[in-house]
């Protein structure tokens, strides 16, 4: 499993062959440099980790200024690992948006926006009460029973109340690639993805 990291831009949309006009979202993906290549003998298991965005040097602890220095790169914001790409790569290669092609489906990864403490409407989709009879003047967005009389005495973990809500790692799969603008390092993909604007993204093939 290939990838890169990215930020997402913001979104638009772009007509279909048919006409049809299609929600996208716009990444700005890579150049992304590899920090360091894992093996079995040294590490236990086989992978490629890649980083993105650049970092001030003052803000970076020593030994990532050191792990940075092996690769001969500037220090970097954002570290991932990804399983042994199709082709080989070296320490200080760069991957590139160019890893995609249009027409293929991806997977995008990245942290939903964070809505604070919200209750079980907006939470878990609760429909509320549907008609304010019955003398109930304050019971339409609350969540109702939530557990049993004497026993079990106590309500289940797990139960679906109020709470935080958003700031989660999200995984969509499947979204198409409608462009790829190499030279702009920019791929332009169908729907919607997690996060706000400016937030890193993680395409995975």
């Amino acid at each position: 499993m290939a990838g890169i990291i990215g930020k997402k831009l913001g979104m638009t949309s772009v007509f279909s062959t048919d006409g049809k006009n299609i929600p996208c979202t716009i990444i700005e993906a890579g150049p992304c440099v590899v920090t360091q290549i894992k093996s079995h003998e040294k590490d236990g298991y086989e992978a490629i980790q890649i980083g993105y965005g650049e970092r001030k040097e003052k803000n970076t602890p020593n030994a990532l200024k050191g792990h940075f220095k092996k690769a001969k790169t500037s220090p970097k914001r954002k570290l991932v690992e990804f399983e042994i790409f199709d082709k080989d790569l070296n320490l200080g290669d760069q991957v590139t948006v160019e890893l995609f092609q249009e027409g293929e489906f991806v997977d995008a990864v990245g942290t939903s926006k964070g809505k604070g403490f919200q209750g079980v409407v907006k939470r878990h989709n609760f429909r509320g009460v549907g008609d304010a009879t019955h003398g109930q003047h304050n019971r339409l967005r609350a969540p109702g029973s939530i557990g049993a009389a004497s026993y079990p005495a106590r309500v289940f973990k797990g139960m679906k109340m109020a709470g935080r809500t958003g700031g989660d790692r999200v995984k969509v799969t499947n979204l198409q690639v409608m462009k790829v603008l190499a030279d702009k390092n920019i791929i332009v993909i169908k729907g919607a993805v997690p996060g706000a604007k400016g937030s890193y993204v993680i395409l995975e093939k």
